[in-house]
């Protein structure tokens, strides 16, 4: 029977064993590998998607999308920027646009576009509303440029399995988008709800490989 170990356990085998020196942002299951010899998991990188017409440089640095009176149905992305060992990526740079809730870009400003601030262990947080459908493609989505040194630019999007074109089954619809190569990039929709807030939320990681 095997034992559980907690996150001091771990750490402090793996200081033990001499396996771990120093720690920045490692994950539990990478130290847990390491205090049992064993190689850490390999995380695949984020699958890549096209980066789309209407991109715009000079988005405001902010985590706050949506409004007070802004339609739309109100979401919530979380997720952390990581390389392949699931370590936390530093000096990360995080850009993100999508549609209005009834599928327009603002073209003329910057409505629904950011540079997201990332947090100490690479973790970001974005409140806005979900896009809607842009009468040029199939499924709703939230475009995404990651950057970093010493890493691949990271250029995809994010889906929702809510989207009513994967009819509840997005593991076998998601290419009724064609752009849609990776069945990854469609994530599970989460509702909250308590008095005087109910909204969506999607954790969506963002997993870089190196230059």
């Amino acid at each position: 029977m095997k034992t559980k170990l907690n996150r001091r356990q771990i750490l402090e085998a793996c200081f033990t064993t001499g396996a771990l020196t120093a720690v920045t942002g490692i994950t539990e299951s990478n130290l847990l590998a390491f205090a049992q010899g064993a190689t850490p998991q390999q995380l695949a990188p984020t699958p890549a998607n096209q980066l789309g017409p209407f991109f715009k440089k000079g988005a405001p640095a902010t985590s706050v999308l949506r409004h007070a009176g802004d339609s739309g149905f109100p979401l919530k992305v979380v997720g952390r920027v990581l390389n392949t060992r699931g370590d936390a990526v530093p000096d990360a740079k995080v850009e993100i646009w999508h549609a209005d809730h009834v599928g327009k870009y603002d073209l003329a400003g910057n409505r629904y576009r950011a540079q997201v601030p990332l947090g100490a262990k690479g973790e970001y947080s974005v409140d806005t509303l979900m896009p809607g459908h842009y009468p040029d493609r199939v499924c709703q989505h939230i475009h995404y440029l990651v950057t970093a040194p010493g890493h691949e630019p990271l250029v995809t999007q994010l889906y929702f399995a809510t989207d009513p074109v994967f009819e509840g089954n997005p593991a076998k619809n998601f290419n009724r988008d064609p752009l849609i190569q990776d069945a990854q990039l469609v994530r599970p929709v989460s509702i909250f709800e308590k008095p005087g807030d109910i909204h969506a939320q999607v954790t969506f990681e963002l997993v870089l490989r190196r230059a």
